[in-house]
């Protein structure tokens, strides 16, 4: 795909270079940075699963014997809260985007790199006033801090736990802004637009939205905070406000949020599925040009989030068809991973496995998404736990799926080590049994009419809810098998090599782990992004 030229002074691995604490926490290598962001979102993650565990034990029994009430608002929404802005949303953009963004258009770092640290200090400083909020006593908001909830005048953890989601905001503006500018500018000759990895569309995508619809968001927490503070009747109805106005502010943002979440992990499975099938990806444009699309409508859908809030019904037939429009260009993508499958040569790895399942639960929660799109079924279901399921199929069986599945193809890239593969298969068929355990009752659920947070329920859904705690179980076995043999295999796996593999892409013609500055000399591109079949050219 490349060829360069060797400089007299080879750099050195980054992972040898210096272990001391001083020197990660002021590193400006894009690599370091994306270990210090994957070490903050792997703690961000469990502490988010252990309230979804509480949760799922309180609903094993139709009282919710566990916690009251009031303790299990909480637990919801510090779960929302920790898995939407601290884990899903910053996952593969800032872990495997950092890592990955320089060295496959062929340059030795992003664009700004103390830019790019202070994202980090960024991100953790709003974590760690999140996380103040839930020791303090925690949010009973919910995730979308909805008002009145947030804006009730008492003493609440409200505006610590908004004031983190704020100040982490600017980590994702930044780390967006760092990944367009590092795509327009620092391209390897030869790496034209459409010579450039999915994965690259994906994330470029991404940061537009990243970087246009976020502070939104962070406008929108400011204005509950002038609310809560003085009072202005910006929301409060009993002084002039709007409540309504709140939810059109936090879904313009939320809902294109659904799509950072998304659509990295959609430029993850375009390379698994052309990796591990040995073939050329179908329709390359129409799946580059998608990723776009999907940024650009996601932006006009978010009334359907409003449809039982009193708006206009004309205005809600307009956000009903736009709802159904973005579904259009996730479809093309679905049907160009399958086309590429077809008659492929498909190695059925562990990363592979997590790309099939992804299409899988990511379709399944796509097809739901449209019934929620409709005026008539989403009357019916709001508010119910077949959104939840809806959700999380799109985000857990989704982002998440696509998460674990770059995480494992990318792991001998990034430690130069591997992993034992059948344990990495097995925590894969577990993850996507325990999953559809998990949720696929809820759709049921929702159907039947339980309402979503709650903390008991009639006994009569006693039945769908003991399934879907025993799925949780199963789940959370699932996600803690990888995290054993990660850690293990770092010391005691095998020694990976440069392309373990057999991938195309500028990433795999560097040693494993890659030298601090990534290429000796700035490679010449000279293929298409996935030229399986085309004879291979040496870097050297």
């Amino acid at each position: 795909m490349a060829s360069a030229a060797v400089d007299s002074e080879t750099p050195r691995n980054y992972l040898n270079v210096d272990y001391s604490l001083k020197s990660w926490l002021l590193t400006t290598d894009h690599k370091r940075i994306a270990l210090l962001y994957l070490a903050s979102i792997t703690l961000f993650f469990f502490v988010g699963g252990f309230a979804a565990t509480l949760m799922r034990l309180n609903l094993i029994q139709p009282n919710g014997a566990l916690v009251e009430p009031a303790a299990y608002n909480k637990l919801f929404s510090t779960h929302g809260i920790i898995m939407v802005f601290f884990f899903m949303i910053p996952s593969i953009p800032a872990v495997l985007g950092n890592f990955l963004v320089p060295m496959m258009i062929g340059a030795r770092d992003l664009a700004f790199p103390r830019l790019n640290l202070l994202s980090w200090y960024i991100f953790m400083a709003g974590g760690a006033l999140t996380m103040y909020a839930v020791i303090a006593g925690g949010v009973d908001t919910g995730w979308t801090f909805y008002t009145p909830l947030s804006t009730t005048y008492v003493n609440t953890n409200v505006m610590s736990a908004a004031l983190g989601v704020f100040v982490a905001g600017f980590s994702s503006i930044l780390t967006g802004l760092n990944f367009v500018v590092t795509i327009h500018k620092m391209r390897a000759p030869g790496m034209t637009w459409f010579r450039m990895p999915l994965f690259l569309w994906a994330i470029y995508a991404t940061s537009i939205i990243q970087i246009l619809g976020t502070p939104v968001l962070a406008i929108t927490l400011t204005l509950v905070g002038m609310e809560r503070l003085f009072h202005v009747g910006l929301f409060d109805p009993a002084v002039g406000g709007d409540p309504i106005l709140f939810q059109h502010l936090f879904w313009f943002y939320s809902h294109p949020a659904v799509y950072i979440m998304i659509l990295p992990s959609m430029g993850v499975v375009s390379e698994l599925v052309t990796c591990f099938s040995k073939k050329r990806i179908f329709g390359y444009s129409f799946v580059a040009f998608s990723s776009v699309a999907i940024a650009a409508i996601s932006f006009l859908v978010w009334g359907h989030h409003m449809f039982v809030s009193g708006q206009s019904v004309y205005a809600g037939i307009i956000f009903s068809a736009l709802s159904f429009a973005v579904a259009i260009p996730s479809a093309i993508k679905v049907f160009n991973w399958m086309a590429t499958l077809y008659k492929g040569s498909i190695s059925y790895q562990a990363p592979m496995l997590y790309a099939l399942g992804f299409v899988g639960l990511f379709t399944m929660g796509g097809l739901t998404g449209l019934f929620l799109a409709t005026l008539a079924v989403d009357t019916h279901v709001h508010d119910t736990y077949f959104v939840v399921a809806h959700f999380h199929y799109i985000m857990v069986g989704g982002a998440v799926m696509g998460y674990l599945g770059g995480i494992h193809f990318w792991w001998p890239k990034i430690t130069g080590r591997l992993y034992p593969d059948r344990w990495a298969r097995l925590a894969a068929a577990i993850i996507f049994i325990g999953f559809n355990l998990t949720f696929f009752p809820q759709y049921m659920l929702g159907y039947l009419g339980m309402p979503r947070r709650y903390a008991i329920y009639p006994p009569e859904f006693w039945v769908l809810n003991v399934m879907s705690s025993a799925g949780a179980s199963i789940l959370g076995v699932g996600y803690l098998i990888p995290l054993v043999y990660m850690i293990w295999s770092m010391r005691y796996g095998p020694v990976a090599g440069p392309n373990p593999w057999g991938a195309k892409g500028l990433e795999w013609e560097t040693p494993s782990p890659p030298p601090t500055e990534n290429f000796d000399a700035i490679p010449l591109v000279t293929e298409e992004a996935y030229a399986y079949g085309a004879k291979e050219i040496s870097v050297g």
